[in-house]
């Protein structure tokens, strides 16, 4: 057997656990090494848009479908260009892509991005044991030459942090104020309001292109804000209202920041106010409520929300690994709706204020739509 058939039977990945656990595997896309927190996601589609989401941050995704890759990727399905995932795991090693829309290899678009992938690894077992013990801090390596210092990667991962306390919200936020103006990619610039007669301002935590492309469609002029944007730099733009994007981190450490300013928009503003995720949490710890680290978070597009008020179940789209405690809701606050997984919190209204947020993603990509009238409800109420 040749020297290069030998290599190419090798192992030349692996994830390393803190607790010094070593599995190994094979690689595809960047090569290198990265530390981050260990997750799962259980969307059967959609792995290009949950990848380059900026929500997942410092977070490797074990994807838990097992044909990932199997349609390519496309310029059209990004959904940030600034952050992404550190690293994902699959079952199987990517497919060639077939599929109509598709421009470029899953591999290919990896290695630009230069995020790690790493294949033949029990995906089933290894989420299973997140579902069990919660988020895993893990180094994810991948060395075309085999070679792994197992050492230095189990203390790179005992001394990381961690999500606690970790602000990155304003690592992946926009580095200066923009307009958005594009609509869906299958009718891309086509409004349902071409008067554009409402102004939003979006804070950038992280922000979706598809949540700018949900609030365009329904004829909305947008102006996208850095997280560190002044009451005065927002106040200058003359909003209908204020939307707080999702986002990556702990929202206590980027609400150190924010926090201040959104309690000017209430205390000086009748302003409507809609927050989805990061925004959520932030918007509860602006009313005086408090936020905790999950288990093992929720991360999929198959999780079932109820609407308190009027008993429907929504089946949505969530990736967040803090959660609001709604026992620390103050008495304006009400909760609006819950997760039938867990109970945990999914929404919050200020009562007799046109401010709301909910802790799922409305604007689905991936996953279902049966939460798309929150944006209208948004804009119902802009000023």
């Amino acid at each position: 057997m040749s020297e290069k058939l030998i290599m190419l039977t090798k192992k030349n990945a692996c994830l390393v656990f803190d607790d010094g656990e070593i599995i190994r595997g094979y690689g595809y896309g960047a090569t290198g090494l990265s530390v981050a927190e260990l997750c799962f996601n259980t969307s059967m589609s959609g792995y290009q848009e949950i990848i380059s989401d900026p929500s997942y941050s410092n977070q490797i995704i074990v994807f838990t479908f097992p044909h990932i890759g199997n349609v390519g990727v496309n310029p059209d399905d990004n959904e940030a260009v600034k952050a992404s995932a550190s690293g994902v795991i699959t079952n199987l090693k990517p497919t060639t892509p077939s599929n109509w829309r598709k421009t470029d290899s899953l591999n290919n678009w990896l290695i630009r991005k230069n995020i790690i992938g790493l294949y033949g690894l029990d995906t089933r077992e290894l989420t299973l044991r997140l579902r069990d013990k919660g988020a895993i801090k893990a180094v994810i390596c991948h060395q075309e030459n085999c070679e792994f210092d197992y050492l230095k990667m189990t203390n790179l991962a005992k001394e990381w942090s961690g999500l606690n306390g970790l602000d990155l919200a304003i690592k992946v936020t926009c580095d200066k104020t923009y307009h958005w103006n594009q609509g869906q990619w299958l009718s891309p610039g086509k409004f349902n309001n071409p008067e554009k007669n409402k102004k939003i301002i979006a804070i950038d935590f992280g922000i979706k292109k598809n949540i700018l492309r949900s609030l365009s469609d329904l004829g909305c002029e947008i102006k996208v804000v850095p997280a560190t944007a002044s009451y005065k730099e927002i106040m200058e733009y003359n909003p209908s209202g204020i939307f707080l994007s999702n986002g990556p981190g702990d929202p206590k450490a980027t609400g150190k920041y924010i926090i201040p300013v959104l309690k000017e928009i209430i205390k000086y503003t009748n302003l409507p106010i809609f927050g989805i995720c990061l925004g959520h949490q932030i918007l509860a710890l602006t009313l005086g409520g408090k936020t905790i680290k999950m288990k093992t978070g929720h991360h999929g597009a198959n999780h079932p929300v109820q609407d308190l008020k009027t008993g429907k179940v929504e089946i949505t789209s969530m990736n967040h690994g803090f959660t609001v405690d709604p026992k620390t809701l103050p008495l304006n606050v009400v909760e609006t709706h819950i997760s039938l997984f867990d109970q945990s919190n999914c929404g919050i209204a200020l009562k007799d204020r046109k401010i709301f947020s909910v802790q799922y993603h409305p604007e689905a990509s991936p996953g279902p739509t049966d939460s798309l009238y929150l944006f209208k409800e948004f804009i119902n109420n802009l000023l």
